[in-house]
C-alpha cells in the first residue's frame, strides 16, 4: 500500500471506513449533547466531563472480560450488533433518564465499546497487507478528525436550534446507519482465532501481552498522556460553555493534520524518533491555559496541541510489530479500552480539579503531570534493535 487511492481500493475497506466514520460522527454529537444537557441540569463540570467521557471508564471492565472475544467472534454480526446497542443506548439517553439512569447506560455502552473497537481494528488488520495498517489507520484518524470537526459543529448547531435531546436522536440514526452498512456491505468472515470467548481467556491473553517490556511500554505510552490531555479536552464544556464547539473542532482538526503529517510525509527511518517529541508536543500548549486565554487563543493552543496525537500512529505500527497476527484484534482492543479508560480516568482526575479550582488551572496541572508521565516513559520507548513477540495463546 503506497497511496491513499490503493487503499479504497482494497475490498471492505471502504464499507468499514463508512461505518466507523457514522460512529465517530454519531459519538462526537451525542457526547456534545449529553455533556451540554448535564451541564445545563447541574452546573458541575465534574459531572459533565463524565458525561461526555464516562464509557471510557467502563472499558476498563471490558478489556479485563469481553476482550477475548475480539477474536473469537465473527466481525460482521458484531459490528452491526454493537452499532445497533448504541443507538438503541442514545435513543434512550434522550428521553432523558434521571441522573443514576443516564451514567448506569453510559456503564452498558462503555462495555459494549469496549469490544467493538477490537473487532474493528483487528477487522482492519486482517483487511489490510502488514505494509498497508498504519496508512490504513491514519485514514480513519484523519476522517475521524474531519468527522469530529463536522460532528461538533453540526452538534452545536443542533443543541442551538434543536436541543440537546434532538441531537441524541439524530446521534441514534447515525448509529443506526452505521449498523446497516456493517451488516450489507462487509463480507462475513469467520473468527481471527478458534475456542470460545471466556473472561479467563481474555485475562491469560492480556497477561501474555504485557509481559513483554516493550510492548508494556508501548502500551503504557498509548494509554496514559493520550488520556490526560483527553482529560484537558473533556473541560471544554466549562471551559468556554459558548464556544465549546469551536474548542473541539479545532482539536480534531489538529489531529487531523497531524496523522496527515506523520503518516504521508514523514519517511519511516524517522518514526521512531518522532514519538516522545509528538506525546510532550500534545501537552505542552495546555500549560497556558493557566493564564485564561480568550477563545481565539485557546482554539489556537488545542489545534497545535492536538497534533500531537499522531504519536499513537507510530507506537500502534512498533505494537504490530511485535504482535503475533491471531492476537492482533486482541492486542488493539486493549490498546484501544486502556486508551479509553485512561480517557475516562482523565476526564475525572481533570473535572475533579477544575471542581476545587478553575477549568484553566485544571488543564495546565493535567498537562504537566501528562508531560511528567512521558519523560519517565521516554527510555523504554526508545527502539530495540529486536523486540520480544508475543506467546501465541490461541
Amino acid at each position: 500500500m503506497t497511496s491513499y487511492r490503493s487503499l479504497f481500493r482494497t475490498p471492505e475497506f471502504t464499507p468499514l471506513f463508512l461505518a466507523s466514520s457514522a460512529q465517530v460522527a454519531a459519538q462526537t454529537m451525542s457526547g456534545l449533547a449529553l455533556g451540554t444537557l448535564v451541564y445545563r441540569a447541574t452546573d458541575s463540570p465534574l459531572l459533565s466531563a463524565l458525561s461526555m467521557f464516562g464509557p471510557s471508564l467502563a472499558q476498563v471492565l471490558g478489556a479485563t472480560t469481553l476482550l477475548s472475544a475480539a477474536d473469537r467472534l465473527p466481525p460482521r454480526a458484531t459490528l452491526t450488533g454493537t452499532a445497533l446497542a448504541f443507538a438503541a443506548g442514545t435513543a434512550a439517553l434522550a428521553a432523558p433518564p434521571p441522573l443514576w439512569g443516564i451514567f448506569a447506560l453510559i456503564l452498558v455502552l462503555g462495555l459494549v465499546a469496549s469490544l467493538g473497537g477490537g473487532v474493528r481494528w483487528g477487522l482492519l488488520n486482517e483487511i489490510l497487507r502488514e505494509d498497508g495498517y498504519i496508512l490504513g489507520r491514519s485514514v480513519f484518524n484523519m476522517a475521524n478528525g474531519i468527522t469530529q470537526v463536522v460532528g461538533f459543529a453540526t452538534g452545536g448547531v443542533l443543541i442551538a436550534f434543536l436541543s440537546p435531546r434532538g441531537t441524541l436522536l439524530t446521534a441514534a440514526v447515525l448509529y443506526a446507519t452505521a449498523a446497516a452498512v456493517s451488516r450489507f456491505a462487509l463480507t462475513a468472515r469467520p473468527p481471527r482465532a478458534t475456542g470460545r470467548p471466556s473472561v479467563r481467556e481474555t485475562r491469560r491473553t492480556n497477561a501474555a501481552l504485557l509481559a513483554s517490556r516493550p510492548r508494556r511500554h508501548l502500551f503504557l505510552a498509548l494509554w496514559i498522556p493520550n488520556g490526560l490531555i483527553v482529560g484537558c479536552e473533556s473541560l471544554y464544556v466549562s471551559y468556554a460553555p459558548d464556544h465549546a464547539g469551536l474548542l473541539f473542532a479545532c482539536a480534531a482538526l489538529g489531529m487531523l493534520a497531524g496523522d496527515v503529517a506523520v503518516a504521508r510525509f514523514v519517511p519511516p527511518r524517522l518514526r521512531p524518533r518522532l514519538g516522545v517529541p509528538l506525546l510532550l508536543l500534545l501537552a505542552v500548549p495546555y500549560v497556558f491555559f493557566v493564564l485564561r486565554p480568550g477563545p481565539i487563543l485557546a482554539a489556537a493552543l488545542a489545534t497545535l496541541a492536538s497534533a500531537g496525537f499522531a504519536a499513537s500512529l507510530l507506537q500502534q505500527e512498533r505494537l504490530m510489530a511485535v504482535t503475533p497476527p491471531e492476537l492482533s484484534g486482541h492486542a488493539l482492543g486493549l490498546h484501544s479500552s486502556g486508551m479509553l479508560t485512561m480517557q475516562g480516568v482523565g476526564a475525572a482526575l481533570a473535572g475533579a480539579t477544575a471542581q476545587l479550582t478553575s477549568p484553566g488551572t485544571a488543564m495546565t496541572v493535567i498537562a504537566l503531570v501528562s508531560i511528567a508521565v512521558t519523560v519517565s516513559l521516554a527510555p523504554g520507548l526508545r527502539p530495540a534493535p529486536r523486540a520480544a513477540s508475543a506467546p501465541r495463546t490461541a
